[in-house]
């Protein structure tokens, strides 16, 4: 994993991955607690790095390789570069190639001058600045993949020519018609998220359980991408009431209020809430429309090998439908899932990538692994 910004010579290698037998979650002997404990990207991506482009720092993860096709990931709204951690060791385990996932602007460690800014066209040209500032101007061929919002960004940075070595487009469970139709209830459901959390435990709980992650493992290592810690010292946390409360008081006895505050915080540190999302995605309501407006069909539009993977096929909307029949992508449909497709089923996400970059001679095969799914 590698993230961007500030960085100079090549990034520093800091652990090979560790390649894990089975991501799908098991389930937990009787009478024995699930583990909800972080993991960490080490274990999955090789660098993790900033890399400074005109003056924004946009951090990206990668699993380095000499050899092979750039898979360059872009996370869904809200998400993080880790999203892609569990997939990254299942993809790499299978067929040659490189994997660069990045933090998007506003999400993650990302930091840039405009983070408000999230139009489709500034992400897409962040994603073209990224791949010069990595390659320079003979980057190797590069698979862009993405999901949800990721996934609409990946066809506008497609369709605005922004990768010149484009060799494929992947789409993960976004379609105009459907994302068009979720826009009206996105605030109810944002709403209805809890808005803080008192450990990275209770977060990555709370995403398994919410369905938001059907994926033990892979909520362990990417919940971290997506909260982040809100403590401060002292008591600085505590209700504003009681902060007033303390400034009325100051100026007529400070050891009195020495010892008022000590009570309340002993009193009141146990309720005091650690975590909070890192981005609030109810304030980007007003880039929704650019992101999946005419999505279907500037990705009919893109003249490279494109495969669209969905969890359900109810999700087709008429364009995509149309384009399918007439076999201007391909197609396959992952059931059993959430919306986070490439976290709830990595291995079967990675081995429908591979199939796809192989049949199109993108790369080869690793020695024991071949996989060939029935056309659809």
């Amino acid at each position: 994993t590698t993230r961007i910004g500030g960085v100079q010579g090549k990034p520093r290698v800091v652990s090979r991955p560790t390649r894990l037998i089975g991501s799908l979650s098991r389930v937990a002997p009787p009478g024995r607690k699930r583990d909800f404990s972080p993991l960490p990207w080490s274990q999955y991506f090789e660098t993790m790095e900033d890399l400074e482009v005109e003056n924004d720092n946009i951090k990206d993860i990668s699993f380095y390789i000499s050899q092979g096709p750039v898979l360059l990931l872009l996370h869904g709204g809200g998400h993080s570069a880790l999203s892609w951690a569990v997939f990254t060791s299942a993809i790499c385990s299978r067929v040659t190639c490189r994997v660069v996932a990045l933090d998007l602007r506003g999400h993650g460690d990302t930091k840039v001058k405009n983070s408000e800014d999230l139009s489709a066209e500034t992400m897409a040209k962040d994603v073209g600045r990224v791949v010069e500032a990595l390659y320079g101007e003979n980057p190797p061929p590069i698979l862009i993949i993405g999901h949800s919002m990721g996934g609409a960004i990946a066809v506008h940075t497609s369709a605005a020519n922004h990768l010149p070595s484009l060799l494929g487009l992947c789409v993960i469970d976004v379609v105009e018609g459907t994302a068009m139709d979720a826009l009206n209830s996105m605030q109810n459901f944002l709403r209805s998220r809890p808005r803080t959390f008192k450990s990275l435990e209770n977060a990555i709980e709370w995403s398994v359980k919410s369905g938001q992650i059907r994926n033990v493992e892979s909520a362990r290592v990417s919940m971290v991408g997506q909260v982040k810690s809100s403590a401060s010292r002292g008591c600085t946390k505590l209700p504003f009431s009681v902060r007033e409360y303390a400034r009325e008081f100051l100026n007529l006895c400070l050891s009195v209020l020495r010892v008022l505050l000590t009570i309340l915080c002993s009193a009141q540190i146990k309720n005091v809430s650690l975590f909070t999302w890192r981005i609030e995605l109810a304030k980007t309501e007003r880039y929704w429309d650019g992101w999946f407006r005419g999505l279907s069909s500037l990705f009919l539009s893109c003249p490279v090998p494109k495969l669209l993977l969905l969890a359900g096929v109810d999700r087709l909307d008429k364009d995509l439908t149309i384009g399918q029949m007439q076999g201007k992508f391909q197609m396959q449909v992952l059931p059993q899932c959430g919306h986070a497709v490439h976290e709830d089923a990595p291995d079967k996400v990675a081995e429908a990538l591979a199939v796809f970059m192989v049949r199109h001679k993108f790369t080869e095969w690793k020695d024991g692994f071949q996989c060939v799914f029935p056309a659809c």
